[in-house]
């Protein structure tokens, strides 16, 4: 029981390690550029919210070791807790788009290292896996958020889609069976970060702009739409009767 309190505890302190980088590049990012109440409550809020969760689920998991995988996400989590705030400033200011850029830039190309060097120290968990899918899903929220604001409210779409997935599931538990591995799946969620990031740049003529995220758009409703028929038929096929066991197949008098 001690040792499983000290591996807790050191848990902890990573967790509490990444709260505090959060709040490290806000204090360096927030008086370089001005940075309003809005942008610093809501990277404040981030960095907390992060602590919290991530406590609570390290401590569930009854990890021995935080890993060198899941230090490298809550280094992109850091990352996007800036892009949140920057985000979130640009309602009531203009904050630079080339340091906006340049943080997405990073998170989305430190994206798949994470699962790279779990594979190859041997630390895979379900904690790094769902770790590293909720930092990439709300990345993908907060650009789609930004993008709204030059294209339409129809951008939160793209990231709104995978919440309103969680959210059905909870009302069709069909919906949580899992899922066969994908290559296709994979790509399509990988160029929703580009595909937002180009268009946030600014860097493509409007209409440019607009076809890169409708793409990505329709591309995301397709591999969605494709994952909720193949879970749709999964849950409708009878499934065969269990063998009987074989200790009833021995004949009674033996």
């Amino acid at each position: 029981m001690a040792l499983n309190n000290t591996y807790d505890a050191r848990l902890q302190q990573e967790t509490a390690l990444g709260a505090g980088a959060q709040i490290l590049l806000l204090a360096l990012l927030g008086p370089a550029i001005g940075m309003g109440p809005v942008g610093w409550l809501t990277g404040l809020a981030f960095a907390i919210a992060t602590w919290a969760v991530l406590s609570r689920a390290v401590h569930r998991s009854r990890l021995r070791s935080f890993g060198p995988a899941n230090r490298v996400t809550l280094g992109r989590a850091t990352l996007v807790g800036g892009v949140t705030a920057l985000v979130a400033d640009s309602f009531e200011s203009a904050p630079p788009v080339t340091l906006l850029v340049a943080l997405t830039a990073v998170a989305l190309l430190l994206d798949g290292v994470d699962g790279k060097v779990a594979r190859r120290t041997g630390t895979c968990s379900a904690l790094g896996a769902r770790f590293d899918m909720e930092v990439d899903a709300f990345l993908i929220l907060v650009l789609s958020v930004y993008v709204s604001t030059q294209l339409g409210p129809w951008v939160l779409l793209i990231g709104g889609m995978r919440y309103a997935f969680v959210a059905a599931a909870r009302l069709a538990p069909w919906l949580t069976a899992p899922l066969p591995p994908s290559f296709a799946r994979k790509t399509v969620a990988a160029i929703q970060g580009v595909c937002l990031l180009v268009a946030g740049a600014q860097l493509l003529p409007a209409a440019a702009s607009l076809a890169v995220v409708l793409l990505a758009l329709g591309s995301l409703v397709w591999s969605f739409g494709r994952d909720v028929l193949w879970l749709w038929r999964t849950s409708r096929t009878p499934r065969p009767a269990p063998t009987r066991p074989a200790r009833e197949l021995v004949p009674s008098g033996r």
